[in-house]
């Protein structure tokens, strides 16, 4: 297996876009800085935080280039090149490897649902394709496909798939992909709220939407863990909770954009389809409660 390490607290950056509804690339290298600058090990660009559907290629090689820049040696930068056409995915992951990103994050197959044996053959022939470290991401809530444990296992055995975001909020899936899967095959908890219950099932960290705002208590949350301190990690983990609920109130991103706006962020509004990050009256009163509670506001 290709010996690589993507860190502790992996955010799946936000795309800021300008009042036009481009891609605001300097908003982008500004963000990117402070994030690595406030716990994240390894931004993951071009996620589902980060609006992939609606973004173009064209727009996603950018905004690999632009973070990449932004960040130079201090952070690592993953790109998000998944599609549901293994073709696709090929191109996308060989052209960010030639711009020279530390690694891919690929997508199951949305919309078209294969077989757990055609997602082996899918995930295997990008593998192929390029030297990159892969992470696979299993979120079936979004793709209506699951990416099943022991094909997790399989797929472990191929040298640079290194590492799973699992975000299905099955602990005992995840348990049994702990379970069956090499020891140096990295798992990451998918969901802010499943981290530390995920720490302790073996998981190594989280690919995280919370650490736009709390990157560095969720890094002090998983080093205390792992240094045994498991009530420092609890205490932080519970009063965290309320945020990592409510930025799921409706679908994301569109509350920590609106969270990163109330903040002083320029992000602009998410693209449609999603309703923009305006959110209701109830719902943007009961963010700015949580986080004034948590002192995330000036």
């Amino acid at each position: 297996m290709t010996t690589v390490d993507f860190g502790r607290v992996l955010t799946a950056m936000a795309t800021p876009f300008n009042a036009a509804g481009d891609v605001d690339y300097d908003v982008a290298g500004k963000l990117a800085r402070h994030l690595v600058d406030h716990g994240t090990d390894t931004l993951v660009v071009c996620g589902t935080t980060g609006e992939s559907p609606t973004l173009t290629w064209d727009e996603e090689y950018r905004l690999f280039q632009s973070v990449m820049a932004a960040v130079a040696d201090r952070g690592q930068v993953m790109a998000g090149t998944g599609s549901n056409s293994t073709r696709e995915a090929i191109e996308a992951t060989q052209k960010a490897e030639a711009l020279g990103v530390d690694g891919a994050m690929l997508v199951v197959p949305y919309y078209n649902k294969p077989p757990q044996a055609a997602l082996i053959d899918h995930f295997s022939a990008i593998a192929a394709a390029v030297e990159l470290p892969i992470l696979l991401y299993n979120v079936p809530g979004r793709t209506g496909c699951n990416l099943l444990p022991e094909t997790v296992a399989k797929l472990a055995t191929i040298p640079n798939i290194v590492a799973l975001k699992q975000a299905n909020g099955n602990l005992d899936q995840a348990s049994e992909i702990r379970r069956q899967s090499p020891a140096e095959f990295a798992l990451y908890s998918g969901e802010d709220s499943l981290t530390l219950p995920m720490l302790s099932l073996g998981a190594k960290g989280v690919v995280s939407v919370a650490s736009h705002l709390v990157g560095a208590e969720l890094q002090a949350m998983i080093q205390a863990f792992s240094a045994g301190d498991v009530q420092k990690a609890t205490d932080i983990h519970l009063r965290l909770m309320p945020l990592f609920k409510v930025l799921f109130v409706t679908t994301n991103p569109i509350p920590v954009k609106a969270a990163l706006q109330l903040q002083g962020w320029e992000m602009g509004e998410c693209r449609p389809p999603l309703s923009g990050n305006v959110l209701t009256d109830e719902l943007l009163t009961q963010l700015k409660a949580v986080l004034t509670d948590l002192s995330l506001l000036s």
